[in-house]
This record gives C-alpha cells, structure tokens and sequence, in this order.
C-alpha cells in the first residue's frame, strides 16, 4: 500500500491537467449544447436604457453598448466558436490525413506533386493565408471556415505522410502486399490505424489554435455577421471601452480557458499515448 501511494501521486501529478482540461473542454461543449436553457436573456435582446451597465444581479457579466446582456451573448458564443475549431480541425485533418497517406503509399509522380503543393500552401503564413482569402470570399462565419480550411490541411498531410512511410516498411505490410491485399485495404486497415495516435494528438492540440484563429478573423471583422453573438466580435466590439472593461474582457477570459483547457488535454494525450511515460 505505501508503495502505492507515490505511483498514484506521480501519476496525479502527471495526468492532472490534462483532467483540468478534459474538465473545461467538456465543460463548454455541454454550455454550448445547452445555451437556450443556461443564458438567462436571448442574445439579441436590447435595453438601450441599460447599456454599458457593470455586473449586478440582474447581469452577472455587465451589458454591451446596445444594452445586450454579455453572459447570455458568450453563453451563445460559445456553440459558434466550438462549432468552428472543430468543423477547421476535422475537416483539415481528413483532408491532409488523405493526401499524406496517399503520397506516401503511391510514392513517385504522385508522392512530389501532392507534398511540392503541400509546401506551396506551407510558404505562405497561415493567418496571413487565411485573413487574404476570408476578405476575397467576404463576411461570414461560413467563409472564414473555408479560408482557414485552405490553409490548415497541410501539417496533417505532412504528419501522416511521415508516419505512413514509417509503418509502409513495417513487414507486415509487406506481408499483406505479398498476400494480395489490395492497396485500399492495407490502408484502411493496417496503415491508417497506426498511425491515429501523434495524428489524434494534433488534432486535440490543435483544436484551441483554430478557435484562437476563427475568434482572431472576427476581431478583424471578417468572422461572424453582426449581430451574431461570437467572442472574437465580443472582443473587438469593446476593445476601445477601458471603463467598461467587462464588455471585452469576459469573452477574451472564454478564449482564454477554452485554449488552455485543450492545450492541457493534448499534453495529456500524448504522454499517456507515449509507451516510455505511460508507466510512470
């Protein structure tokens, strides 16, 4: 029993935030999920009279400078902003899982046209990438998701690439070729399933970065349609407003632990994935 107690500990010590921040994660997810029952006010919901008044009891959060109640506004916000990373996330990562996957099976022609391309979007900084294309295809939450997407595929394409041609020289591989499995197949069944782990890692790690990314288009403006609650526009609407710092600093607060809490959650994920740590 004593020498138990210390493994628990290390292990405490170890997985600890990465609980806090499946804790926070989840947390969100189901404020999302439930947002029309939790926001004590709709989100649209004006009361001029009332407008830039601090947290009280009637508004935990304060009000905005239409009078619109800011817990309500980043109670809603919060399903547009999750709904975005993920839809970024998920849809790059079968995009780039796809292409590294198949340049690295096919190899040859295929293989130095699908990565030159990959290294083509890859010259280009991704916000800077993504804030050129949201302003050519105009305001929208819609938009900006496609111009993120453009540029977020690539790092899974490299990633799973790498990881394909390390188990394509596996011999049960070639083992499975020499049986006369078909290239699809040995894909779906064998090469792809080894390498979910480091991709399941970035996905999870890089799931904060595209939200941070979608909140910082809509700052500039080229993120959500007024008056459509989201934290980015949150911010930027009271960024000017110092006396009124509640307006700004609540959403910028939700950026804050929804980052932290997925950042958490990958460390976790990859240490617990790594079979040198797990143990420990």
């Amino acid at each position: 029993m004593p020498a138990t107690r210390p493994r628990w500990r290390r292990r405490l010590r170890r997985y600890g935030p990465a609980w806090a921040g499946s804790a926070i994660v989840l947390a969100w997810i189901l404020i999302a999920i439930f947002a029309p029952v939790i926001a004590p006010y709709p989100p649209h919901a004006q009361d001029i009279v009332n407008r830039l008044a601090p947290p009280s009891e009637a508004h935990w959060l304060g009000t905005d400078v239409l009078g619109r109640d800011v817990l309500s506004r980043l109670i809603f916000g919060a399903r547009l902003s999750l709904l975005a990373g993920f839809s970024v996330v998920l849809l790059g990562a079968a995009i780039g899982v796809t292409v590294g996957i198949v340049a690295a099976w096919a190899r040859g022609f295929v293989d130095e046209a699908l990565m030159r391309f990959t290294d083509l979007v890859l010259c280009f900084p991704p916000i800077i990438l993504a804030l050129a294309i949201a302003a050519a295809l105009g305001i929208g939450s819609t938009n900006t998701i496609l111009a993120m997407l453009v540029v977020w595929w690539p790092k899974f394409a490299r990633l799973a690439r790498a990881l394909a041609l390390v188990q394509r020289s596996q011999e049960y591989v070639e083992a499975a070729t020499v049986l006369g499995l078909k290239p699809i197949r040995i894909l779906g069944r064998h090469i792809l399933p080894n390498t979910l782990g480091p991709l399941a890692v970035l996905v999870t790690l890089d799931l904060g970065n595209a939200i941070l990314t979608f909140a910082g288009l809509s700052f500039l403006g080229l993120g959500v349609v007024p008056p459509t609650p989201e934290w980015g526009s949150m911010v930027a609407e009271g960024r000017e407003l110092v006396e009124q710092w509640w307006v700004a600093a609540f959403p910028g607060f939700a950026i804050l632990t929804v980052v932290v809490g997925f950042n958490f959650l990958g460390d976790g994920l990859r240490d617990w994935l790594d079979p040198r740590t797990r143990g420990r």
